[in-house]
């Protein structure tokens, strides 16, 4: 960039509407950018200068970027907004042109399926009244998936609009569960079982005459644990997981008598009390403040033995069935997650493990982590799209049901 440039394209108001146009696009690629941020970069930018493309970069990251996962998104929205070196060039009196740039989905990193629509569908940039140009913005124009693919859609190839939609979608998601038949039983007309004790204080009162009392069985209801996964392999996954758990535990008549969340990569962090605000994005807020550990590394054994140790006894009373939610893809001593994994099957009623891996057709068990979690689990099922997500009420509703775990299991040697 040149020094010395002229600062008038600023005062009238080019360069400010770059930004705010740059900001937009960040919107729309996922990251929480508002009005707010948008005019301080403006600020931020007169304050510091432009003479170099690095500071550039930094001052709008500063602005832009409020946590490490945002800055990923960024840097693709910068290096394509920003990309011709003319632009930065006549950044002060030019307007930057539209950027189309293909890319192949099957080379796509983590949010690169975001930034690419967010400039497809980023048409609010001021345009000349070329009707050939409007006419192609229209053609550019976001088309949403229909019900169905979006359902089968992997949540890690969703496009920012997709994944809006889908977290709409798993908020009108239910998981029932059926009661369990409990040892106490209660007094019934109608019971299967006898009373001989309420029999005999009968017969007493009608001078000996036997007068047959019935009772039954009580009904409870079992808590719902989900330990969650927020690794970086699982970062995507867990997002969306986490609004399916704040569903469940926010849903009245599903039955649930608590719904207990645990997070852990590498530590374990309870988030219970947080997924009961009401507001699904308030929620998810507090619990990721109190989560350190997103998209960290994984210590699977070591927080199974913390959660055994620290909060097994408190909530997995009375039938508990538990969520296990995570890739299996472990480094720590493999010894150690599988004597951990059957203390927790030994402590739950079922245990379920939902794993994005499963989405590919010839996952097989060959990771150490995946091979000494396998066999302690009762349900092992995928957890990677809308369609997933609804199954499991299926799932849990059939004490049968077993997964993929059969087919696994066959290849495990013993």
């Amino acid at each position: 960039m040149r020094h010395g440039a002229d600062p008038q394209p600023f005062e009238d108001g080019k360069l400010a509407q770059n930004v705010v146009h740059f900001a937009r696009a960040l919107r729309a690629a996922g990251l929480p950018v508002g009005t707010g941020r948008a005019m301080e970069a403006v600020a931020a930018v007169a304050a510091s200068g432009f003479e170099r493309r690095e500071d550039f970069y930094h001052t709008l990251a500063a602005c832009f970027t409020s946590r490490p996962e945002h800055r990923l998104i960024f840097d693709q929205c910068f290096h394509i907004f920003w990309r011709d070196p003319e632009i930065m060039e006549k950044m002060l009196g030019l307007m930057i042109p539209d950027v189309r740039v293909p890319m192949d989905d099957r080379d796509k990193q983590a949010g690169q399926q975001r930034v690419s629509d967010a400039f497809k569908t980023e048409g609010d940039r001021p345009t000349g009244p070329d009707p050939e140009r409007e006419e192609i913005e229209f053609d550019a124009q976001l088309t949403f998936s229909d019900e169905e693919t979006l359902r089968a859609r992997d949540f890690e190839q969703m496009t920012a609009a997709e994944i809006a939609e889908a977290k709409r979608a798993i908020s009108r998601l239910s998981l029932p569960v059926r009661p369990i038949a409990s040892r106490r039983t209660q007094p019934a007309a109608l019971g299967s079982l006898p009373d001989w004790r309420r029999t005999m204080r009968a017969s007493l009162r009608n001078g000996g005459v036997p007068v047959l009392a019935r009772r039954e069985r009580r009904e409870r209801w079992p808590a719902l644990v989900a330990l969650c996964d927020i690794s970086g392999s699982m970062a995507s996954y867990s997002r969306m997981l986490l609004h399916f758990l704040h569903a469940a535990a926010n849903e009245k008549g599903a039955g649930w008598s608590k719904v207990h969340v645990f997070t852990f990569g590498t530590r374990l962090t309870n988030i219970t009390r947080h997924l009961r605000h009401k507001d699904v994005d308030e929620a998810l807020a507090s619990a990721g403040h109190e989560a350190q550990d997103w998209e960290g590394g994984t210590r699977i054994g070591a927080c199974l033995e913390d959660f055994n140790k620290t909060w097994s006894r408190r909530v997995l009373g009375q039938g508990a069935v538990v969520l296990l939610i995570t890739d299996g893809l472990d480094r720590d001593d493999p010894g150690r997650l599988g004597r951990e994994a059957e203390r927790l099957h030994l402590s739950a009623r079922r245990v379920i493990w939902l794993n994005p891996l499963l989405r590919w057709d010839g996952f097989e068990a060959k990771a150490r982590g995946i091979r000494s979690l396998l066999p302690h689990v009762d349900t092992f099922c995928s957890a990677h799209n809308v369609e997933s997500l609804d199954a499991l009420a299926r799932i849990i509703s059939n004490a049968d049901a077993a997964g993929e775990k059969p087919r696994l299991m066959a290849g495990i040697d013993r």
